[in-house]
């Protein structure tokens, strides 16, 4: 496997590959407990997308660019070979993007609680990147500085613990991993989808959480107009984030897709 353009983990040495895309503010590791349940039948990649993670930062969102350059990491870690491709949100639509305009680098699409458009909860994420945003981050002496400060903006414990695995030790003090400036100023960007003349014509599974508004009824025709072959499920119990609060559920479900003769 040659160097690939982002930064990327595979886990798992055998088996067919499947890689994992994950959302807003998130990185390739949100998907390790997936991918060793789906081991040694699949062998997982999980990516850093753009501006995320440990993968480079960027100037803008572009869900074009953002393909493109997918597409050239799973060329690299995979030459030659149809990959099974996994987008949760954000990377949702990058996946759906990429198996669009680099159809022969996919065999299976899974696109986890997003549509292919223009998505709602922008006041959501503005108000959580602001509240990064807003931390003092010379005043840390330490994370649970972070966390404390985030608590009269943040209710939930568990948001802000996924919130702050973007906090990095650096130079006696702490950074963003994440490239936040961007990220926010392109929140509209991100919440919309590129107009794209394309169709993918292979088994595409599309994952929605019981509990979630991301994929609703209006959004059904433009999703089987570019994925002709899109099998629809709900996964009981699960809001947005489906693969962290539902895994075996969704580990079940990916098995039955990725494993069928469909």
């Amino acid at each position: 496997m040659t160097e690939p353009t982002l930064h990327t983990r595979l886990i798992g040495d055998s088996g067919s590959p499947v890689v994992f895309l994950h959302g807003l503010f998130g990185q390739g590791r949100n998907f390790t407990q997936i991918a060793k349940g789906l081991e040694p039948e699949f062998r997982s990649l999980l990516v850093d997308l753009p501006d995320h993670g440990r993968s480079p930062w960027t100037e803008r969102v572009d869900y074009m660019t953002m393909a493109d350059t997918v597409a050239e990491t799973i060329s690299q870690a995979f030459p030659g070979q149809r990959v099974h491709l996994v987008g949760h949100s954000m990377g949702g639509k990058v996946a759906m993007v990429t198996a669009l305009r680099h159809p022969g680098l996919i065999d299976r699409l899974v696109i986890v609680d997003i549509a292919p458009a223009i998505s709602e909860g922008s006041d959501e994420f503005e108000h959580l990147l602001g509240s990064l945003a807003a931390i003092d981050l010379d005043s840390l002496e330490r994370r649970t500085d972070a966390d404390a400060a985030l608590v009269g903006r943040i209710d939930d414990e568990r948001v802000r613990g996924f919130l702050l695995q973007n906090l990095r030790p650096a130079d006696g003090g702490f950074a963003w991993q994440a490239n936040l400036s961007v990220l926010r100023r392109d929140l509209d960007r991100i919440g919309g989808f590129p107009e794209i003349d394309a169709v993918f014509d292979r088994p595409t599974l599309w994952v929605a959480g019981e509990r979630s508004h991301y994929i609703r009824p209006e959004h059904t025709d433009r999703m089987r107009e570019l994925f002709p072959r899109t099998t629809q499920v709900t996964v009981k119990g699960a809001g947005h984030w489906v693969h962290s609060e539902q895994p075996d559920s969704f580990i079940a479900t990916l098995r039955a897709f990725l494993g069928s003769d469909r």
